[in-house]
């Protein structure tokens, strides 16, 4: 079977790339290449941010109302097309049909949240600040904004997380999909403008290297960038675009932490840690890969994480009846089983071993299945590194203290769960945690759209989060008019400057 070569979106058009260097994407269940994806030129890069300034000044003098509009439209178009986009997202990237379901939903969640422009994008406004001066705050959009996006999300990060806000607010945007995991985001573009109509270039797709996404680090029509990925690199982007004047929100690695304390309701703890750390093949930043287990209850949890593990069914990923599905690739797998013999080695216990998994008639696919390691001890870096794969660690400690000060150790803090019936250890926790996300017996505390996805310490960088009202604020710059309007009487006489209207008391 002939295998697509894909092109890349520059003002509304697919256009062939020059580039001699094309990337594969993979059916993960099967390992077969399904589309090459190219790696872009400099000079394509540059394109996209030339469209996306171009479409900026009719874009963003729109009325707010048409905006929202175009906005209403999209989101039915989405729905319409839920089916199709959630079997090419399981596809590509290997979540089960609920879990690439979700990930549209997902999408399709800010945009609805994007509808209500009109409202969210009022700035203040005060009458008679002086006398007969009255001054108002508005939200103005920056300009040409940048998303580098993951492959693990390959619809709700560039498609919720970032576009909906940014052009509802008036901003264009140039998006640099995942080489890994394209398809979903490029069939998304194109439904942008066949059904969608925008107009062109309002946003623009490229797939290439890091190397040639350094542009939109430096180039001064750039205006702000957003990007989810490792710490290094969000560390890297956060420093050398806010160097060059740059907007950034940099949203980097977990490695969330529950805490289960002996008074939970122990299944529906385990349910709940299950669902958060298998889901999705562990690949996603709100997984709950470490489990902090008081000692008295631990051999009781483990036993019952063990044997609800053993029931997942892994199988090919748009296979109505699979649970957990494969990994993104074959070198993503190869990472996390190299990341479960670190964990031995270590000195972690074996509980459940994932590894050697084989699916009948997926022989070729990147499977690893749930695996469980037990005893990890403070300085073990499986237990403090993000691994991204289907891994459960287990922490034991002897009481609420000792397990707060395990999580809070640990120098990611994106989100943090407990797992108790206590209203003084809940309430004690959610004040203590360093977690920016905090569930109360909830195994994925991630927020709706209407709130922040509000990571902490090493997990975040910048200052403005996606989503709420942070991300309509990271879009827009505040302008603050003053006014003020002679009367007839003293049109023709010399009045005071505004520094010297104030009035004391």
């Amino acid at each position: 079977m002939a295998i697509e070569r894909k092109k890349y979106c520059v003002n509304g058009e697919w256009r062939e790339s020059k580039t001699e260097k094309f990337m594969p994407v993979t059916d993960s269940s099967t390992g077969e290449v399904i589309a090459e994806v190219p790696c872009c030129t400099p000079a394509e890069v540059d394109e996209a941010i030339t469209a996306a300034q171009e479409a900026f000044p009719a874009w963003s003098q729109m009325s707010i109302s048409k905006r929202a509009q175009l906005m209403f439209n999209w989101r039915n178009i989405l729905v319409a097309h839920l089916d199709e986009l959630t079997v090419l997202c399981a596809k590509e990237l290997g979540k089960n049909l609920n879990e690439a379901k979700g990930d549209i939903l997902k999408a399709i969640e800010p945009t609805e949240l994007s509808c209500a422009l009109p409202s969210i994008i009022q700035g203040d406004a005060a009458m008679q600040v002086t006398t007969n001066f009255d001054t108002a705050t508005y939200r103005m959009p920056l300009g040409v904004c940048a998303g580098i996006v993951p492959f693990n999300f390959p619809a709700m990060i560039p498609w919720g997380w970032m576009v909906p806000l940014a052009i509802a607010t008036g901003n264009t945007f140039v998006l640099k999909a995942a080489s890994q995991t394209p398809l979903t985001s490029m069939r998304i573009l194109e439904l942008f403008y066949t059904e969608g109509k925008f107009p062109k270039g309002v946003v623009n797709l490229v797939t290439c290297s890091r190397h040639e996404a350094e542009l939109f680090l430096t180039d001064p029509r750039v205006k702000a960038v957003t990007f989810v990925g490792t710490t290094g690199v969000g560390k890297h982007i956060y420093s050398i675009a806010s160097a060059n004047g740059k907007r950034v929100q940099a949203q980097c690695e977990a490695k969330n932490h529950a805490l289960v304390l002996e008074d939970c309701d122990l299944e529906s703890s385990v349910n709940a840690i299950i669902n958060s750390t298998y889901g999705c093949a562990g690949m996603r930043c709100m997984a709950l890969p470490v489990v902090v287990v008081q000692e008295s209850i631990a051999d009781r949890f483990v036993a019952l994480l063990k044997k609800k593990a053993e029931a997942m069914v892994v199988g090919c990923a748009y296979d109505p009846k699979t649970a957990l599905g494969p990994v993104v690739s074959a070198a993503h797998k190869q990472k996390i089983c190299d990341w479960i013999q670190k964990g031995l080695d270590e000195g972690a216990k074996m509980v459940l071993d994932g590894r050697d998994v084989k699916v009948p008639g997926y022989e070729n696919g990147f499977f690893v299945g749930p695996t469980i390691l037990d005893h990890v001890k403070p300085g073990m870096t499986v237990g403090d590194r993000e691994i991204f794969g289907p891994v459960t660690l287990i922490k034991r400690v002897k009481d609420f203290d000792e397990g707060i000060a395990v999580m809070n150790a640990n120098p990611f803090a994106n989100g943090s769960v407990v797992f108790t019936q206590s209203g003084y250890f809940a309430r004690k926790f959610a004040f203590l945690t360093d977690g920016g996300m905090v569930g109360v017996n909830v195994g994925i505390p991630v927020p709706s759209a209407y709130f922040p996805f509000s990571g902490n310490k090493e997990s975040f960088f910048g200052d403005l989060h996606v989503l709420g009202k942070d991300g309509v604020r990271f879009y827009t710059r505040a302008k603050t008019v003053t006014t003020h309007w002679y009367d007839e009487s003293s049109k023709h006489r010399a009045v005071d400057t505004w520094e010297g209207s104030v009035e004391r008391v």
